[in-house]
């Protein structure tokens, strides 16, 4: 994605009223190369949990342990589905859907639908970083993942999964 698009979009995630909405109770799942980029740039082990499928733990207030002072510590190496932001995915018989947050779960929301750009560009990387978590994450744990209820979303693309 260009830059002025991520500037753009790191701009609209930065006037978020719901003061780092995203990183509540947010519990990413980890890839095993996910984890070894974060452990890698300083990440402490314990930042991790397996909890059905391995992810970043909370911490007290229930916040993602990763987020300081309003924002993510480690924004350039996050989670394949924080990088999606608003768009979360299910898998229906053998189908990749993609779903887009509504505006009152995201405010980015707003800021996509009224930037066509910026919408295809995110929303290219975001079904690229979805798709490869989809197949690095064992199936076991991707069966829990996919147990996580996402309210307020509407279905947006559809993709076959190759076998």
């Amino acid at each position: 994605m260009e830059d002025y698009l991520c500037e753009a979009i790191s701009q609209a995630c930065s006037e978020c009223h719901l003061d780092g909405g995203c990183c509540f109770e947010a519990r990413p799942p980890l890839s095993q190369e996910r984890i070894k980029i974060l452990l890698e740039n300083g990440v402490a082990e314990d930042a991790m949990e397996f909890a059905g499928y391995r992810r970043l733990r909370l911490k007290q207030d229930g916040f993602c342990v990763l987020f300081h002072d309003g924002k993510c510590s480690i924004h350039s190496i996050k989670p394949e589905t924080c990088v999606a932001g608003p768009f979360t995915f299910d898998i229906k018989e053998g189908v990749l859907q993609i779903f887009l947050k509504r505006e009152s779960i995201c405010p980015l929301v707003r800021f996509l639908k009224a930037n066509k750009k910026a919408y295809d560009g995110l929303f290219e990387t975001s079904v690229e970083k979805i798709m490869h978590l989809v197949k690095s994450v064992p199936a076991a744990e991707m069966e829990e993942i996919l147990k996580i209820e996402e309210p307020e979303t509407d279905l947006v693309a559809q993709i076959k999964l190759q076998d």
